[in-house]
């Protein structure tokens, strides 16, 4: 397993992350409600969760914006996004050609080694902000703030996307992150962070909901399940689409996995 990195300036470590995503008003803790196949409007409090493949969710908001994580060339929603993240890990991640219709691209890299990504954008209903991490690079050395983590603050709900995350997290950036209510974990256990990584970072963010992304077919998504399992309830979905509120989020930890790869 890859060593936790950081950037060189840290604050203090607080003993324990925040109770509550920065920037969201506490509310109460919180089964998830599938969505229908149609995608009508979500009601004021929900968030419309739909699996696109690979490392590709559709979010959509209650006021209809469209957020596309990992934004490709290859793997993309129906409908053109308002706003589309990326990183930099693999050219199935992001892409140097996003639609001109696209109102915010989002780059989870910075211009240099020294200059991660730094994202705080509100647009609507939507906040969306990121905390980058390292990755592995084609030579084996470290690419400095090559990936982000990027979380979506909408309809009081904190939903994490961990990208194509290489590493374990400090508590720093645990502190950065915050409190999560949904996390969208890469579980190939290969390319990304290893397994005995990845459920350490999982069980740090305490997020009631994990979804996996990035397990390329069964045989590694059930690597992960058996493990997770021994942890945490599994729930496989009929539909790659989950509508999510604050209300109707499980009180303890579990997995839903939507269909697709």
């Amino acid at each position: 397993m890859a060593a936790a990195q950081s950037p060189p300036a840290e604050t203090p470590p607080k003993p324990e992350m925040q109770e509550n995503c920065p920037g969201l008003v506490a509310a109460d803790r919180l089964p998830v409600v599938p969505a229908a196949l149609r995608l009508a409007a979500v009601n004021e409090d929900q968030v419309r969760l739909t699996f696109i493949g690979h490392a590709t969710f559709l979010i959509e908001s209650p006021q209809l914006v469209r957020i596309a994580t990992d934004y490709n060339d290859y793997v993309k929603p129906a409908v053109i996004p308002d706003i589309a993240t990326m990183n930099h890990a693999h050219d199935t991640h992001y892409t140097d050609h996003p639609d001109p219709a696209i109102k915010y691209v989002l780059r989870g890299w910075g211009e240099s080694p020294d200059k991660p990504a730094v994202w705080d954008l509100k647009y609507r209903d939507v906040r969306v902000r990121n905390v980058p991490t390292n990755i592995r690079n084609w030579s084996g050395g470290t690419e400095r703030y090559g990936n982000s983590i990027f979380i979506f603050e909408i309809a009081n709900l904190c939903i994490a996307h961990l990208g194509h995350l290489h590493h374990t997290l400090t508590q720093q950036q645990l502190n950065e992150i915050g409190r999560v209510d949904v996390v969208m974990a890469p579980v190939d256990g290969n390319y990304t962070l290893d397994l005995d990584g990845m459920m350490e970072v999982l069980t740090a963010l305490k997020a009631p909901l994990i979804i996996p992304m990035h397990f390329f077919g069964w045989y590694t998504l059930d690597r992960f399940l058996d493990r997770a399992q021994q942890q945490w309830p599994v729930e496989k979905a009929e539909i790659p689409s989950v509508v999510v509120s604050k209300t109707t989020l499980p009180k303890s930890p579990k997995v839903l996995v939507l269909p697709g790869f």
